[in-house]
């Protein structure tokens, strides 16, 4: 389990995290989602023990992370930015990841090697960017972690590969409860992997839930009338945002689907469709009070 409780870092003057809070399960997939500029990629590098925090603590199973090496040897980090040494080949990191994780599985490489079918004695180098991430992914899983961190893990692979990896990842988490955390921008993938998601804004945990919950409890309605619009609908639901496009109203509803359906029944509609939101349109929508336009992607 990895928990992170009021963690703040600043740069000079400039606070990247504000008591930030999240808790993440062993054996789930934790979709972290944030704008650019949010603080992700500095929570991450704080979970990975690569900044000292100010203010707070980070830990997994109960060890705090910074100054941790035998803990360390349990967490496996690809960021987005890869580096290799200019003249490795994919057997060579093998060979040096080996020496500092105890738990690398040459069996596991090997078997990779399979799944990527790329040339081990090749300079990475001479690799393109997506074959590069392919190689970061062969020695992390071959390294056997129990947590894993991935910042923007599938840009730049194509579809195929894609679900090459995320196979992978999600037989990691089944098989020996591995621990993983994405930050990504493509929420679309993140609602089909992740378990839970929280979202971050400005250094500051916005929300954070199991994306089951998230997306049961908001709803969208399009609803039209033989007439005007009954303001006695709004009084009696949780109406967070409303719209109109010619005849049809589309509203964003808080609360239980079956009693959201019961009122607007009431005002014997013409037209009433109740549709979950997606995590794109749950992202949107928190940021709405935030100088983010929530109707763009509702219109």
């Amino acid at each position: 389990m990895i928990e992170i409780k009021n963690l703040t870092k600043k740069f000079d003057d400039f606070t990247a995290l504000k008591e930030a809070d999240l808790l993440i399960e062993k054996g789930t997939v934790y979709g972290l989602v944030g704008p650019n500029g949010s603080g992700k990629t500095t929570l991450i590098k704080c979970l990975c023990g690569v900044y000292r925090t100010d203010a707070g603590t980070i830990t997994v199973d109960g060890e705090p992370v910074y100054d941790n090496p035998l803990l360390k040897e349990r967490i496996a980090y690809i960021p987005d930015d890869l580096y290799f040494p200019a003249t490795y080949t994919p057997r060579d990191m093998a060979k040096f990841y080996s020496t500092m994780y105890p738990a690398f599985s040459w069996e596991k490489y090997e078997a990779l090697g399979k799944l990527f079918q790329l040339d081990e004695k090749k300079r990475i180098a001479h690799f393109s960017k997506g074959m590069q991430k392919q190689v970061a992914f062969w020695v992390c899983m071959s390294c056997c972690p129990d947590v894993i961190i991935l910042d923007e893990p599938v840009d730049g692979l194509d579809p195929v590969m894609r679900k090459k990896v995320w196979s992978v990842i999600l037989q990691e988490v089944e098989e020996r409860q591995v621990t993983v955390l994405i930050s990504s921008h493509n929420l679309r993938e993140l609602e089909d992997v992740c378990d839970h998601v929280g979202i971050l804004h400005q250094g500051e945990v916005l929300l954070q839930k199991a994306l089951s919950d998230m997306k049961s409890d908001t709803f969208k309605l399009q609803v039209a009338f033989d007439g005007e619009f009954p303001q006695g609908l709004s009084e009696k639901l949780s109406v967070l945002n409303h719209t109109q496009t010619g005849r049809v109203h589309l509203l964003i509803i808080r609360g239980k689907r079956e009693e959201i359906l019961q009122q607007v029944e009431t005002f014997e509609p013409i037209l009433a469709d109740l549709i979950p939101l997606t995590l794109e349109e749950v992202f949107i929508y928190e940021l709405g009070g935030k100088g983010y336009d929530f109707k763009n992607i509702l219109d």
